[in-house]
């Protein structure tokens, strides 16, 4: 497998983790937060909270990371290709080279004959 396929499916990942996160997350302060009623408790509204916004920052970070990896992993021509293209270029024929073939021209008397002299 390929770096930069290892590097897409990892964004996806992160993508939908992130997804989620947000989605679980109230823009009132409520969401998972709010199932917490005791603040006692280990993991209470305001430790939910606290976790759910590293979480974000920590995917987004990484999907950021990600897309800065992958797109530094992508796969360039190789060398075979840019050969490929060398000997088309090598191959290609040179207009100056091409020999200058005889025509047929017209005769110039040709025209002079069909008029009626008499």
């Amino acid at each position: 497998m390929g770096l930069f396929t290892l590097f897409s499916v990892l964004i996806i990942v992160v993508s939908i983790l992130l997804i989620l996160v947000v989605l679980v997350q109230n823009s009132k302060g409520g969401g998972l937060a709010a199932n917490f009623s005791a603040s006692n408790q280990m993991l209470g509204v305001r430790k939910t909270a606290d976790f759910l916004e590293k979480a974000t920052w920590t995917l987004a970070a990484s999907l950021l990371a990600l897309s800065l990896l992958a797109s530094a992993s992508i796969p360039r021509g190789s060398e075979e290709q840019r050969s490929r293209i060398q000997d088309q270029i090598d191959r290609a024929i040179d207009p100056t080279q091409v020999p200058n073939l005889p025509t047929a021209l017209p005769v110039q008397g040709a025209g002079e004959g069909t008029e009626d002299n008499n």
